[in-house]
């Protein structure tokens, strides 16, 4: 939690969060996660300071765990002067014992960004997903609150001026709106309404920019000129057998006596598709479904 520190901008951990999303779709399958559609509404975690602290945190603690689909667990949620956000206790259930940093008594709106990413520890904990070392599984928890429809709880929860900061979570806050473009590429919905921060909506633009210029690789019909244009050059080097991974872009090339095949990212959940290199080819991915426009 940066509270009045600097929060750091960016995409600094792009490539982890593009392996979290492929590892959901691994380990939940397509159909799972269309369930998701939906995110978590406003109205659903909202907490008035006239609530009571502890019966209202309860409150939103069951609403998460209503929409992660966890009907047989249950947060139990308290309170402490820590140096983190919260704290979940991992054990076999059906409670799990959450600790929220004292800071949220008086920030009680953001009561459900923290929420968010501990009750997701706890689904991922029953998936029996998880990544080595803590960054890297933090990274993992913080993108599948995102992309499972409660992770904008935390990006709204960053706010940042000239006197003071604050942010939930591992992923920067351009990295949270990359994932939440994402997101909102896949299932048509727009979190942007329910930002009570200006500096998230700010994020979540830059994230989808940032997610958009995925779907705009070669070899994919939508690529730009110059990206055609590149790829082309390369796609020669290629066949004279000169080239095989080129710098600076997601494609890479066969190498081998076969026909050359060129496998590059699938812009829905990262994972590498390889497909001929024979001009115009419809591609399918087989891991999300998604079906691809490609001019190899």
């Amino acid at each position: 939690m940066a509270n009045d520190g600097p929060v750091e901008h960016g995409f600094p951990h792009l490539q982890t969060v593009r392996a979290a999303i492929t590892a959901l779709y691994r380990r939940m399958s397509y159909d799972t996660i269309q369930t998701f559609s939906t995110s978590v509404v406003p109205a659903d975690v909202a907490f008035a300071d006239t609530d009571d602290l502890y019966l209202g945190a309860q409150r939103v603690a069951r609403e998460i765990v209503r929409h992660y689909r966890l009907p047989d667990a249950r947060l139990i949620v308290a309170f402490r002067a820590m140096e983190h956000a919260a704290n979940i206790e991992l054990a076999a259930g059906p409670e799990y014992f959450v600790e929220l940093n004292d800071r949220f008594r008086t920030h009680r709106r953001d009561i459900g960004a923290a929420l968010a990413h501990e009750a997701m520890h706890a689904y991922l904990h029953r998936l029996g997903l998880s990544f080595a070392g803590t960054r890297d599984n933090e990274i993992l928890t913080d993108t599948a609150a995102a992309y499972l429809g409660a992770g904008w709880l935390l990006l709204d929860a960053y706010r940042e001026d000239g006197a003071s900061s604050q942010k939930l979570g591992y992923l920067t806050p351009e990295e949270f709106g990359y994932v939440l473009a994402k997101r909102a590429l896949l299932f048509g919905e727009d979190p942007s309404p329910w930002f009570t921060s200006a500096q998230a909506y700010t994020a979540y633009g830059k994230g989808m920019a940032r997610a958009r210029r995925d779907r705009e690789q070669p070899p994919l019909t939508a690529a730009g000129w110059v990206g055609r244009r590149r790829y082309a050059r390369d796609r020669r080097h290629a066949e004279d057998r000169a080239l095989v991974a080129a710098a600076g872009v997601s494609y890479v090339f066969s190498d081998g006596p076969e026909p050359l095949r060129v496998s590059f990212p699938c812009p829905t959940c990262l994972q590498r598709i390889r497909v001929p290199v024979k001009g115009r080819v419809r591609a399918r991915c087989g891991l999300c479904r998604t079906v691809l426009e490609c001019d190899t």
